[in-house]
């Protein structure tokens, strides 16, 4: 099992930041925020025609192009890893019901 974390991740894109944009991808994606949250949306396509075709290998590729697209967008939004996984603890103190119906608008229907 792997020791790399989504933290370490987000440290190196972090640290891409300050690269040139000539040489690093993360860099030219953090200074077009617009493309790489399209980017993630391509990927997260892929994950699901991957998933949906049983393909693992495939989907093992794209779900690190997910993970590592969303940390970038992230990056780019000044939202810290650290917040998300504070929202994700939040919600999972409760059941995934209940979370569910805590966030429904009441207009939505839920």
């Amino acid at each position: 099992m792997s020791s790399f974390t989504l933290d370490a991740l987000a440290a190196v894109i972090a640290a891409r930041a300050a690269s040139d944009a000539g040489s690093s991808y993360t860099k030219s994606l953090l200074d077009a925020p617009a493309r790489a949250a399209k980017k993630l949306g391509e990927e997260a396509v892929e994950a699901v025609i991957a998933a949906i075709q049983g393909d693992r290998a495939a989907l093992t590729a794209e779900a690190a192009d997910v993970l590592y697209h969303l940390l970038v967008v992230l990056q780019a939004g000044g939202v810290p890893l650290q917040d998300v996984m504070a929202e994700l603890e939040r919600r999972t103190a409760q059941s995934g019901h209940a979370e569910k119906a805590s966030r429904a608008s009441p207009a939505s229907g839920g």
